[in-house]
């Protein structure tokens, strides 16, 4: 069976990304794996791999309309405690961690740059 291997986000302040990145997926036990080419980061652990990255292309970073990278946790102090420390780090809010029907607990941020996450948990 397929599964997703790896995400990644754009960034035009990858200096702040990566300070961003190192302390709140520190977190959750993902590490600095290398650092690419474009100046920015990837990180990988049992979460997976994640990429904050230069555009290819060399034109500036934007935000994907309509794009999400999600985080699945073990329970909903875990998402509380992700988006507490997304907080602190200055991503902004973009709904409090809550649960949204009967066993599904979903919270919200965006990242320095703009970028959309999800930190949640199902059941």
């Amino acid at each position: 069976m397929a599964k997703l291997g790896y995400c990644t986000v754009g960034s035009n302040r990858l200096e702040d990304a990566k300070a961003f990145y190192d302390a709140l997926l520190g977190t959750i036990g993902m590490k600095p794996r290398f650092e690419h080419p474009s100046g920015g980061r990837l990180y990988a652990g049992e979460a997976g791999m994640f990429g904050v990255l230069g555009p290819f292309d060399k034109q500036p970073a934007t935000v994907g309309n309509g794009s999400m990278v999600g985080f699945s946790f073990d329970s909903p102090a875990e998402v509380d405690a992700f988006y507490a420390k997304a907080i602190e780090l200055g991503a902004t809010d973009e709904g409090a961690p809550g649960e949204r029907a009967p066993g599904v607990y979903f919270s919200y941020f965006r990242d320095l740059d703009g970028n959309k996450f999800c930190a949640f948990k199902f059941g």
